[in-house]
């Protein structure tokens, strides 16, 4: 399943990059500074966060701010490529390192916001402790969120990662497995819908929140923001990082404002990286 899921993002997203390139010629409105910033973003809490500026502190800094979701983590980067958006704002680094390299794009970060710490959820179980022998476990199944989940466990005694595994870790590199765990690898944005079919699931922050989860308080155990690489972060096509709308926007984002924003919506279940 792993490997048919990259196989089909990577075809999808190399059909997007090509069909968005010979629809907008280089020559979309949304790479002229004269236009509105038209930012791609997930629905929560990205978009959420993109809202707040726009309703609250763009006017005021002279930013014509356009939010646009997408649901899953491949159109925001094609459609940041192609120009049909000038920016995105739903991904970490060690995420854009692989698309890019996979895609042969080339987006870079700008500034980076917030935290979503990633969280191993069940309605089987209290304790990650309590799970039985032979329990299933859902996990995302793209490169870097599935190699995050591993190392959320392995630093949580469920599991042993062989030493110095990096950003591509999958069940593979699985040296020590006591409670005999059984991985079920799924779309990032599946696994907080597997909570009825399995024992316990690893979630992203965003899907989480999506879900009605409060990853503060429901997770059995939850990624440490300490030297946390993930940060999610405004993101540009390289070249476009002096674009006048782009430092706007990245000036408010790391205002104290959008800060209290952060910390009274959220309760901390995301966190500000600034």
């Amino acid at each position: 399943m792993r490997n048919t899921a990259k196989i089909t993002t990577a075809v999808l997203a190399a059909g997007a990059l090509t069909l968005g390139l010979t629809a907008c010629g280089g020559d979309n409105s949304s790479s002229s500074t004269d236009g509105p910033l038209i930012v791609a973003a997930s629905p929560v809490p990205h978009a959420e966060i993109l809202t707040f500026v726009k309703d609250n502190l763009a006017k005021k800094e002279g930013l014509d701010l356009e939010v646009k979701e997408f649901t899953d983590y491949v159109t925001p980067n094609t459609a940041t490529q192609d120009g049909s958006v000038g920016a995105n704002y739903f991904q970490n680094k060690p995420y854009l390192d692989d698309f890019n390299k996979k895609n042969g794009t080339d987006i870079v970060p700008v500034v980076t916001v917030h935290l979503e710490p990633l969280g191993l959820y069940s309605r089987k179980v209290k304790k990650a402790d309590d799970l039985k022998s032979g329990a299933t476990v859902a996990i995302p199944n793209d490169t870097v969120n599935e190699a995050r989940a591993l190392k959320l466990l392995a630093a949580n005694g469920l599991i042993t990662l062989k030493a110095g595994v990096g950003n591509e870790a999958t069940p593979a590199d699985i040296t020590k497995n006591p409670k005999n765990l059984k991985f079920k690898e799924l779309e990032a944005a599946q696994t907080p819908r597997s909570l009825d079919d399995v024992d316990a699931a690893v979630v992203n922050g965003n899907y989480a929140i999506e879900s009605d989860l409060k990853p503060a308080q429901d997770a059995l155990v939850l990624e440490s923001p300490k030297n946390n690489p993930y940060g999610n972060f405004l993101a540009v096509k390289k070249g476009n990082e002096d674009d006048p709308r782009v430092k706007k926007l990245a000036k408010l984002f790391t205002s104290p404002e959008v800060k209290k924003f952060i910390q009274d919506k959220y309760a901390g279940s995301v966190l500000a990286s600034f």
